[in-house]
């Protein structure tokens, strides 16, 4: 059974489909973290971010590991914990590079779908509704206006010490919601049977309240506990 979450970045997809994930007792797949992953690594190694060969033959000899641990998605890249570095300012503005190499989306894609073998599982990205998981039980598009996201993206980083700027954030936001819906490979998209949430102005225990409604109605309390 798989629960797929897309949505624009700083929708809140990460902590939505963890709660989700948490409240049916099912795996959560945070795809957004593989592609960081890499694209921290490439950085470290100041490798040419716009080689697509570079890139995919980077990625062949790197180990990606996501595992949970104390409640929390940690993500390891050759054995070395990364999991906030990957969220480092340089991180999220060049992971767009790796989104758009369709030799590594397939690689990603493979993985990904390998996960549901024998799992119930809530995955979130940009694609798992329309690309990695069309047939997926259930499919959400979690939204939200720009000023909001960048609005929750200031207030996240601010928790974490790391001082910036708000109208910058919005300004990056805005940057990657074109590359994101304009890139040939994969497009942010809405999937035509898509359970859209507009969460501009929804707390993030309505939003989740909403897809276990949804979910449960679809498929019963009995499958959701499978």
């Amino acid at each position: 059974m798989v629960i797929a979450i897309d949505g624009p970045a700083g929708s809140g997809k990460s902590t939505v489909a963890k709660l989700v994930a948490e409240g049916l007792g099912y795996l959560y797949v945070d795809t957004g973290a593989m592609y960081r992953a890499l694209t921290w690594k490439a950085l470290k190694e100041k490798g040419d971010l716009k080689d697509e060969n570079a890139l995919t033959s980077l990625s062949r000899q790197t180990e990606i590991l996501l595992k949970e641990g104390m409640g929390k998605l940690k993500v390891f890249v050759d054995g070395e914990e990364v999991t906030e570095s990957i969220r480092e300012g340089s991180v999220t503005e060049n992971s767009f590079y790796l989104a758009r190499v369709p030799s590594f989306r397939a690689e990603m894609v493979k993985q990904q779908r390998k996960m549901a073998r024998g799992n119930n599982l809530v995955m979130e990205g940009r694609d798992i509704g329309t690309v990695v998981f069309p047939k997926a039980e259930l499919k959400v598009y979690l939204d939200a206006s720009l000023k909001e996201r960048a609005r929750r993206r200031f207030l996240e980083l601010k928790e974490k010490g790391i001082n910036t700027d708000l109208e910058v954030i919005e300004k990056q936001l805005q940057a990657r919601d074109k590359k994101d819906k304009s890139r040939k490979v994969a497009p942010l998209k809405i999937a035509e049977d898509a359970f859209v949430i507009d969460s501009t102005k929804m707390k993030i225990e309505k939003e989740v309240d909403l897809i276990l409604r949804k979910w449960r109605e679809n498929y019963g309390a009995a499958k959701s506990s499978t």
